[in-house]
């Protein structure tokens, strides 16, 4: 009877290595869409769309405010869009430049794209009035028809940062209403109001993948 070899420690190890690498390949090409989130741990769900699962599962809540046009913007007129969220105000001498010129990427990425829209809201709406915020687009280059800055009732815009998008991102501190609300997040939501995704606004990096992300949602339908 002819005897065989049996392979080399080395050869076993070098074949496991490549099967987990094979396997890793797979899982991350099954997993070409996004998961969901429903509070500010940023816990990942992961859902088909149709998934009944999603029936009761967190959305952003109806709201009105207005632009820097002195339009009304709505929920409703965001149906079936795709849009990008995040918090600044006009006098911000920190942070919020560096937020405002991300932002003005994904503008110049999807300026194009009807389905794709950019919700910028003042955490001083008493301040950044109407006329603020149009001076403020003029002086970006922000663009009315892609991208939205919003003033309006302060309660009600505290309360999306903090109870809606979780903007915050501040595990375990209780905050006050009167809090003054400042992060650098920006949040992905979906053509249903659901949250797929949060990314620091002040890297390049992280804009660059939120971007990516954009397109895989525009890719779920």
């Amino acid at each position: 009877m002819k005897k065989y070899a049996m392979p080399s420690k080395s050869f076993l190890t070098a074949l496991g290595l490549l099967l987990m690498l094979s396997c890793g390949e797979a899982d991350r090409s099954e997993a070409a869409s996004l998961p969901y989130y429903r509070e500010a741990t940023f816990t990942p769900h992961w859902f088909t769309a149709d998934s009944d699962s999603l029936a009761d599962f967190h959305q952003i809540s109806p709201f009105r405010l207005v632009d820097q046009l002195g339009d009304t913007v709505t929920e409703a007129m965001l149906a079936d869009k795709i849009y990008v969220a995040n918090f600044f105000f006009t006098a911000c001498p920190g942070i919020c430049p560096k937020m405002t010129n991300n932002m003005t990427v994904l503008q110049d990425a999807f300026r194009e794209v009807p389905d794709v829209k950019l919700l910028s809201h003042s955490v001083t709406p008493n301040y950044d009035s109407v006329a603020v915020l149009r001076n403020y687009a003029e002086s970006n280059g922000v663009d009315a028809g892609t991208w939205h800055l919003l003033t309006g009732d302060r309660d009600q815009i505290y309360r999306l940062g903090r109870q809606d998008y979780f903007a915050e991102e501040d595990l375990g501190l209780e905050r006050e209403q009167d809090d003054f609300l400042h992060t650098e997040n920006f949040v992905l939501v979906d053509r249903d109001r659901h949250i797929r995704g949060i990314y620091n606004g002040l890297s390049l990096a992280s804009v660059d993948q939120l971007t990516r992300d954009i397109r895989t949602l525009l890719a779920e339908r």
